[in-house]
This record gives C-alpha cells, structure tokens and sequence, in this order.
C-alpha cells in the first residue's frame, strides 16, 4: 500500500516583513504560519513530516520542538530555490520510496485537510506522478498558470506570468505551490533540473515541465476555496492574512450559536473553543488553548490566554492568562488574573 509523507519548505528569510524572525514564525491569529500548515497535514494523519529550515533555523526548530508531532528538520544551508530545498531532503525521500510526498510552503496558512486529502484521492485514482493543488482567482496576476490539454484536460504546462502570452494571462487558474508527487519519480527527475532561471535557483515547476516531457502524467486538483493559495510576504500582506483568518473565525462561531452582536475588536485564535449561547462583547481578544463554557458573557476589553471559563460565568474589563473561572463566576471590571507561575 502506498504511504504518504510530507515536506514542509520553511527556509527563507522573508526580508520585505522587515522582521527578526523567520518569515514562517510570522503569526496568524497568534499562531506562526508554519503551524497552520503542519496542523493540517496532521489532521489528514500524514504522520511522516519533515520540515526544511534555513534562515534563524534554531528559532523555527525550537517552535518544531514545543510541538507534540514527531518531526523531521533539514537545514538547507543556502536557498537556492524550492526544488533545492527538496533536494536538501533526500534522506527523507529515500526512507519514504514506493509512497507519495505532499510538498507545502510553510508560509500558506490556510491549505486546508479537505483539499489536501481530495487532491490525494486524485492523485492516486489517477495513478498521477505529480499532481498540482491549483486555485482560481479572479486577478492571477503574479502567479504561474495552469495550461491544460484541450482534449483530456491533463496539465499541459505551467507558464509563469512573465513568460505568458496575452491569452495566457486571462487564464484564471494558478499555481499554489503545493504538491503531490509518487517519490519514485521526484527522486528519479529532481536531480536533472538546472539552475538555468533568471534567479540562477532550482524550481519544483522544472520538475512539473520534466515529467510532461517525458511522458507521466501530471494533472491539477482546483481547490474550492482561493485562500489555499494565500501567503504573505510583507506586513501589509500578512495584516490581510489575519483578517482572513478573523473573519473565518468569527464566522465558524457565528455558525454555532455564539452571539457577538459587534465584531469591533473581536479577535479569537484558531485554537480557542467557545461554548454555545455565549456572548462576546467588542474589544475581546481570546488566544492560546482557551475554552470558554456555555452560556457566558465575555467583555467588552477583556483579554483571555490560555485559561478555562466554566458556563455561565462573567468576565468584562479583565485579563485572565492561564486561569481557572469557575462557572457562575462573575470576573470585572479590571481585574487581572494571571497564574503564578508568571509572577518570576
């Protein structure tokens, strides 16, 4: 049975955030955009991971190892371009031969298990030796599109913009940068790729072009949502990240029965469970592991991290951080919560 396993492409910089930290550490919703990733690829139980690290590697292996996921961490010393940074994990490959790899950059936060897993189900009832995880947008500018075959509609290229002709570039479908690849194959083509790029780097695309050119089948799964393709590559796109990712949030809540009649101010994380019938007032900011029960008013200007909020409690003009509230417990106004831990 084939077995699937994952590389995680974390090594660069990102100099335009203008940022002391690895581009991929850059938070979303309080959580680095490399873990949005390795979350996701957990939930499809792909167990086998390994994560290319490069620029500050200590800093990214140090948040790998807070994780409780059992993962790998190269480091490719210089970035020479994301088929390099492949390269840079042909230990991994070699152990995971005869299965598939999903290739991610660590700086998409919202690839998703739903397309990961649908593009994996293509990938193997095709018998497919790459497939590509494409996205529509409704102004590709910038990214490389996907040419199709006009008679099976099979990838036929992928064509960067700068390379596009006129009628290429009305075509909507992009290239998200991640991958499904049979390893067999990858490692069989990757080491014939050149560095002749107008960057002088290494390019997964290269290997997309080799395949079509001799002969395997490479095909594209269009995922449902555009935002798979998202990432961020200075302030300004990551401030639009997070937004995204608020609204997602909020929305989810909204969806299950938790009342916030204001969103100004409201920001919730990714990780925190909010319990039905609550309410959350304006100017709230909830983040880390934190539960909150049913049926509670939290707010307005209250700050929860990492704590529990048992039903029907009250918490307003407050910062909680690791903290128990019990239920019917009425929290505020200005009260300061903190474990003692944290006092030093």
């Amino acid at each position: 049975m084939r077995t699937a396993c994952c590389i995680i492409l974390a090594a660069g910089e990102g100099k335009r955030m203008k940022s002391s930290i690895p581009k991929v550490l850059s938070p979303v919703l309080f959580e680095p955009m490399v873990g949005w990733v390795i979350n996701s690829v957990v939930r499809c139980n792909i167990d086998k991971i390994c994560v290319v690290t490069g620029y500050k590697h200590e800093l990214v292996k140090e948040y790998l190892d807070k994780l409780n996921y059992n993962l790998e961490s190269v480091i490719q010393k210089e970035r020479n371009g994301t088929a390099h940074a492949v390269m840079t994990a042909m230990p991994f490959l070699e152990k995971n031969r005869g299965g598939d790899v999903l290739i991610l950059g660590g700086d998409a936060p919202f690839i998703d298990k739903a397309t990961i897993s649908k593009a994996y189900k293509i990938h193997k009832n095709s018998n497919n030796s790459a497939t590509i995880i494409s996205s529509r947008l409704d102004n590709p500018t910038g990214y490389g599109r996907i040419i199709r075959n006009s008679s099976d509609y099979n990838v036929e290229a992928i064509v960067e913009e700068q390379d596009a002709s006129f009628s290429q570039r009305s075509i909507k479908e992009i290239n998200s940068g991640a991958y499904w690849f049979k390893v067999d194959d990858l490692i069989k083509f990757i080491g014939k790729i050149t560095s002749d790029t107008a960057q002088n780097e290494y390019y997964l695309t290269t290997l997309i072009e080799l395949l079509i050119e001799n002969g395997f089948r490479v095909d594209a799964f269009e995922a449902s949502s555009s935002d798979v393709a998202l990432g961020a590559n200075d302030t300004n796109q990551l401030q639009k990240l997070n937004e995204i990712a608020r609204n997602k949030v909020i929305e989810s809540l909204l969806e299950n029965g938790i009342k916030i009649p204001c969103k100004d101010g409201v920001i919730v994380g990714k990780w925190v469970q909010v319990g039905s019938g609550t309410t959350i007032l304006p100017c709230t900011v909830l983040s880390g592991k934190t539960v909150i029960g049913k049926e509670c008013n939290i707010g307005p200007s209250t700050q929860i991290i990492d704590s529990f909020v048992g039903d029907n409690a009250i918490v307003n003009n407050s910062y909680c951080k690791n903290s128990v509230i019990l239920e019917n417990k009425q929290i505020g106004p200005f009260e300061k919560l903190v474990d003692v831990n944290d006092l030093g």
